[in-house]
């Protein structure tokens, strides 16, 4: 065994050098990372592989009779066979890291989503259904579920909320028109014309985010911003792709905050309507006489009240 072990010393010794040769000529045949380095194959072929060989050899100067031949070529082909192993092992270190991550994701998705639930439910906002839209929904109503759907499909929740918020808005409205205005007025259809195009293009607002975000949903932005946060130095290629990758998506949020600060307006003007519709009065008075003049009246009858049991 102690033979066995020195020649194994010795063969992965000398085999240091032509992978360290290899691994400056092509890191990725010599470093099996995802994104190989010359730094690595330094590390890795002067310092690791010959310690680690180093300790091999002390480990055998107990005993034995000189190195084995069975040691030499193990040794030699050490790192011929040990390559593929750990790749293959980092593959699967990386899904289940990935795995990881995505359930992590989806409990913390599902997670706003309660929250928005929750927050929506203390502020009296209905929260919209794509699957199962209202039974009396219109067509901007079902656009307004559609634009959810799309949202959620592209994981942005946060901005999906939006939706609940419109439709919250818009039954105000539809409530405050029916109150105030007659279905046959000329008034009403003109305002329900009006306010169906302000939600339309909030939906239209809501459907170009669900594009722009699902493109960029596969980015693996923490990815690069660790990566070149981490101070190792890398090819100028690589650190132009990294920094790319996050200007789109810094790029794409500054657009969806534009959209969403659109939509603001749109909830803001919807506002406006219910409580500018709500100050109109177009009934007509159910009383013959005013408040103050009927007080009175009250208050004498009371008066006389006394009077009338008397005279029983």
């Amino acid at each position: 065994m102690l033979e066995f072990l020195q020649g194994l010393a010795y063969g992965l010794f000398l085999s240091c050098l032509p992978w360290f040769v290899i691994g400056m000529v092509s890191p990725r045949h010599a470093i099996p990372t995802e994104f190989p380095s010359r730094l690595q194959v330094v590390v890795r072929y002067w310092l690791v592989v010959p310690f680690i060989a180093l300790l091999l050899w002390l480990t055998s100067l107990w005993g034995g009779f000189g190195p084995s031949l069975w040691g030499w070529l193990a040794g030699l082909v050490a790192v011929a066979v040990e390559l593929p192993v750990e790749s293959r092992l980092r593959r699967w270190w990386k899904g289940v890291k990935q795995r990881r991550r995505a359930s992590r994701m989806a409990a913390e998705t599902a997670r706003r989503q309660a929250e928005e639930q929750r927050k929506a439910q203390e502020a009296g906002q209905v929260t919209l259904d794509p699957a199962n839209p209202p039974a009396d929904a219109d067509q901007v109503v079902l656009a307004l579920c559609r634009a959810k759907q799309q949202l959620l499909d592209a994981h942005r929740p946060d901005i999906a909320v939006q939706a609940d918020r419109l439709y919250s808005r818009y039954s105000r409205v539809q409530e405050v028109l029916q109150a105030r205005f007659d279905s046959s007025e000329l008034a009403y259809e003109r305002s329900r014309t009006l306010i169906g195009e302000v939600c339309y293009g909030a939906v239209d607002n809501l459907t170009t985010m669900a594009s722009q975000a699902s493109s960029v949903a596969g980015v693996d932005s923490d990815y690069a911003r660790h990566r070149l946060a981490r101070g190792i130095p890398l090819a100028e290629e690589e650190r132009t792709a990294l920094e790319r990758r996050l200007a789109l998506v810094e790029e794409t949020e500054r657009h969806l905050s534009d959209l969403s600060a659109r939509n603001e307006k749109a909830l803001t003007a919807l506002d406006n309507t219910a409580v500018a519709m709500a100050r109109i009065d177009t009934g007509r008075p159910q009383a013959s006489v005013d408040t103050d003049q009927a007080l009175y009246d009250l208050q004498r009858f009371v008066e006389r009240a006394g009077r009338y049991g008397r005279n029983a």
